[in-house]
């Protein structure tokens, strides 16, 4: 019987390792290319080879992939000049040469707060090269498990990609808790309260409420079986696709259900999705969630 390996505890490169067909990754711009931000160097910041990004080319269940695995140890994975052309790079060869698909190790805080202007356009521009690889048939997959998780654009870029698949320990959203609480107050949100922040951010709420499309436990071959089974599903682009989505968060919005005093927002909310037991839920297990059938519809649905 094989131990499981947690994806959150590996670095970049071991989850491009595990994920990827034995021996198949070919690195793009790997460290010796010493492609770094000229950005972090003229702050005197330490600067990292690879800039935080490995993006390269392998196999993923014998299938073609264009992959990219970001660093969470280096600035949080966050996204700066280079970083951000190297995921631009990956993604407009992807619709040029079409792979099977392509898969995006997303561990990242956003934008690097040191190179804000550049790592926005960086984050834009990512984003209409993922958009223009999906236009060209070619499926994007994110996998969202790192001690990071997935904040800011990044954030953004993920609800673009064809398929999300998180763990429960992994985290997605736009503004991270320490965002919130520095432009809101603690009373607004207190980002020193992990159980809020995993109810508000975490795996299971993103499922439970459609965000993400696959719910794993924090272990690499569970990231990587789902990987295989994604890497042909897509999703409509069309305008159609984005009105049904455009709805799907209206129809959200207008059913925010009230508060109890016993119960926060997550909570009050997998109620009325049907959960029978809402405070159970951080503690339940994945295949037991899944099991329960009690969801939104997904976004790729």
């Amino acid at each position: 019987m094989s131990i499981a390996l947690s994806y959150a505890e590996c670095t970049a490169r071991e989850r491009l390792t595990h994920i990827l067909d034995t021996g198949s990754f070919h690195e793009w711009l790997p460290p010796s290319e010493r492609r770094m931000s000229p950005h972090l160097a003229a702050l005197g910041v330490p600067s990292a080879f690879d800039d935080g990004v490995a993006i390269g080319r392998g196999q993923i269940g014998g299938r073609l992939v264009f992959v990219a695995a970001q660093e969470g140890a280096f600035m949080g994975g966050g996204v700066g000049e280079v970083h951000g052309a190297k995921l631009t790079g990956l993604l407009r060869r992807a619709a040029r040469e079409r792979p099977d698909a392509v898969v995006i190790l997303a561990e990242s805080g956003g934008v690097r707060l040191h190179e804000a202007n550049a790592g926005l356009i960086g984050v834009s521009e990512v984003m209409r090269a993922l958009l223009d690889a999906r236009a060209a048939g070619v499926p994007v997959v994110f996998l969202i498990g790192g001690a990071n998780g997935c904040f800011g654009g990044m954030g953004i870029v993920a609800r673009c990609a064809d398929t999300v698949i998180m763990s429960d320990t992994g985290r997605l959203a736009m503004s991270g808790p320490e965002v919130i609480e520095a432009s809101h107050g603690v009373e607004e949100f207190d980002a020193r309260d992990r159980a809020l922040v995993w109810r508000t951010t975490g795996g299971k709420h993103r499922w439970l409420t459609g965000d993400c499309d696959v719910l794993v436990e924090d272990d690499v071959e569970a990231f990587r079986a789902a990987a295989i089974d994604a890497l042909t599903r897509q999703r409509p682009l069309t305008l159609a696709a984005l009105q049904a989505e455009h709805d799907l968060l209206s129809a959200r919005w207008r059913d925010t259900p009230q508060v109890t005093a016993s119960e926060d927002e997550a909570m009050a909310l997998w109620r009325q999705l049907g959960v029978a037991d809402p405070a159970g839920v951080p503690d339940a297990e994945v295949a037991d969630l899944i099991r329960s059938g009690a969801r939104l519809a997904p976004h790729s649905a």
